[in-house]
């Protein structure tokens, strides 16, 4: 089986330039391999369903990593990364 490659979006460039170097070395070192190897699932993979169909998420402790995947052309579109938004309980 072939490796897919990473394609980084304008979003996530942008995003990556406010990132932490720490974090940033664990997306290149750790994330980028995984998903180099297998996109799809993982324990810190998920398929996301309703409007954000097609799109995976990809959880890097409190971080979001969201991408997509050409299949066809073995690609990963890494296209945002977000915090996650944590509610606390009174």
């Amino acid at each position: 089986m072939s490796e897919f490659k990473i394609a980084e979006t304008k979003v996530f460039e942008n995003v990556k330039k406010k990132l932490n170097k720490k974090l940033i070395e664990k997306i290149e070192t750790i994330v980028y391999p995984q998903l180099k190897i297998n996109p799809f699932i993982g324990i810190n993979i998920k398929k996301l369903k309703g409007e954000f169909k097609g799109y995976y998420r990809y959880r890097i402790g409190n971080y979001r990593l969201f991408y997509l995947i050409d299949k066809k052309e073995k690609l990963v579109f890494i296209v945002d990364l977000k915090i996650r938004n944590i509610a606390y309980k009174k």
